[in-house]
């Protein structure tokens, strides 16, 4: 998946496009893992450029392949979905 890279998001949209929560892509501002733009002062406005969308897929891609192929990880374990009864 990508997005232009010169297109603008705000937060929502983020979340929206990846299924997350908001919290989540809060988080990744909030530990760097997501770049961001500010507008404005004061308070002022997130917006998120797509190429720092791009390249946080990506980490989120390699971290992925990391945990779950290299290091042996249960990907069902970590889904956010809750679990089907049979």
């Amino acid at each position: 998946m990508r997005v232009e890279d010169n297109a603008v998001f705000r937060v929502k949209a983020v979340a929206e496009l990846l299924d997350v929560s908001r919290s989540t892509v809060y988080r990744a501002i909030e530990s760097g893992e997501l770049d961001v733009l500010k507008i404005g002062t004061g308070k002022g406005a997130i917006r998120i450029p797509g190429y720092c969308v791009n390249t946080w897929i990506s980490t989120c891609s390699e971290r992925g392949y990391t945990d779950f192929v290299a290091g042996g990880q249960s990907p069902e374990a970590a889904d956010d979905e809750p679990a089907e009864v049979a």
